[in-house]
């Protein structure tokens, strides 16, 4: 390890929105950096997830936080509460995972004088997504708040896409040299390997929150009109239900469709490599992505992509290793789907090109030393 990305004590505070995300997303980093000389500590809301938290030895500090929630004293609770979680832990580096962390976590870092802060916007959410007045509204307060609390000299902001970058140098102006783009949170590349394409029928596999905006309505649509042509594929959609989203798609509906035999539906799953090895493609028709997991963790595994042409999802699928169709288009994402339901050898080339690029870019090991050399950017930034 390079001197560098040593953390020398420096004490590191994570604050997320959710703690299964930061076990999905980000607990391996947590330990690289606790490896590299770091005190690391997790500032989460109460959740699933915890427990793994605590077990791998990370202290946790809890505050309330709704992810949907603008009841003003409810935000004001939840920013009094993270303050108090700042004033204890004294972080000499603060890193923010989501939008709220990241816009009340700047908030309290630059009123506390925190020495060196680390932004990471993994995707803009439900307000960039929807198009209800409410979420419109959102949209367009947002970059204000978060200009306030990400532009700052001893600040870094972490993207994963062109177009988000863009973003934040347009609408947050921010500073290029303030701006890092690192692919993702990294995949296992042990963990998920290629493998030979299962026996049966054509399984399309839809791997993500059960929301309206990572395009479920229109996957449920293609699975109608593929049915109609009477294509011998299986459509199975795979994850929970995220009740404090507003783009939550209800339990009933997800049953009710299960229910028609239109898809399958397999609730949330922590084996994602074997949900992997079950598919024979996999698909995400979102709105917008910061760089999904799912598609990474396909690219890794050798299994072709069907996905829409947005931030974010277009930026996996770099090296003919998928198909981009048009968002919010169920019979686009069915005809893409039909392609590869009736070409194998297509499907194989397609896996094949996506083991290459989660090799070549989006590694895990290579996110957590990206990583790491922000944390040390932003640290030396502090010393100026």
């Amino acid at each position: 390890m390079s001197e560098a990305r040593k953390g020398d004590g420096c004490r590191l505070l994570f604050v997320g929105n959710m703690p299964s995300f930061f076990v999905s997303h980000r607990l391996r980093l947590a330990l690289a950096a606790q490896a590299a000389g770091y005190e690391v500590h997790v500032a989460t809301p109460p959740g699933p997830g915890l427990e793994e938290i605590e077990a791998a030895g990370l202290p946790c500090h809890l505050f309330p936080l709704n992810r949907s929630g603008t009841q003003p004293w409810a935000e004001v609770q939840t920013l009094s509460a993270l303050a108090g979680v700042y004033r204890r832990v004294r972080p000499g580096l603060a890193h923010h995972v989501a939008l709220k962390p990241v816009a009340y976590g700047g908030l309290v870092a630059r009123a506390l004088r925190v020495p060196a802060v680390v932004h990471a916007l993994a995707g803009l959410g439900y307000s960039f997504t929807s198009r209800s007045l409410r979420a419109r509204l959102l949209a367009a307060s947002i970059p204000s708040l978060l200009r306030a609390a990400c532009v700052a000299p001893n600040a870094r902001i972490l993207v994963q896409n062109p177009d988000d970058r863009a973003f934040c140098q347009h609408r947050l102006r921010a500073a290029p040299k303030q701006i890092s783009l690192i692919k993702g949170s990294g995949v296992d590349l042990e963990r998920f390997q290629p493998t030979p394409e299962p026996a049966g029928p054509i399984r399309i596999v839809l791997a993500a929150r059960m929301l309206w905006d990572k395009g479920v309505h229109e996957f449920v649509e293609a699975a109608r009109l593929l049915q109609e042509r009477d294509l011998d594929v299986v459509l199975t959609l795979v994850g929970g239900t995220d009740l404090e989203n507003p783009s939550a798609v209800p339990l009933e509906r997800l049953q009710a469709w299960q229910a028609q035999g239109l898809v399958e539906w397999w609730g949330h799953r922590e084996d994602m490599a074997e949900v992997m090895k079950s598919a024979h493609v996999v698909c995400l028709p979102s709105y917008r992505e910061g760089l999904p997991k799912a598609l990474v963790e396909a690219a890794a595994a050798g299994r072709p992509i069907v996905t829409t042409d947005v931030p974010g999802c277009r930026d996996v699928v770099t090296r003919r290793n998928g198909i981009l169709v048009e968002a919010r288009s169920g019979p686009a994402l069915a005809h893409a789907i039909e392609r590869l339901a009736r070409d194998g050898e297509l499907r194989r080339s397609m896996g094949a090109a996506g083991r290459v690029l989660a090799e070549e870019e989006l590694g895990l090991s290579a996110v957590i030393e990206q990583t790491l050399d922000v944390y040390a950017l932003a640290r030396q930034s502090a010393l100026r």
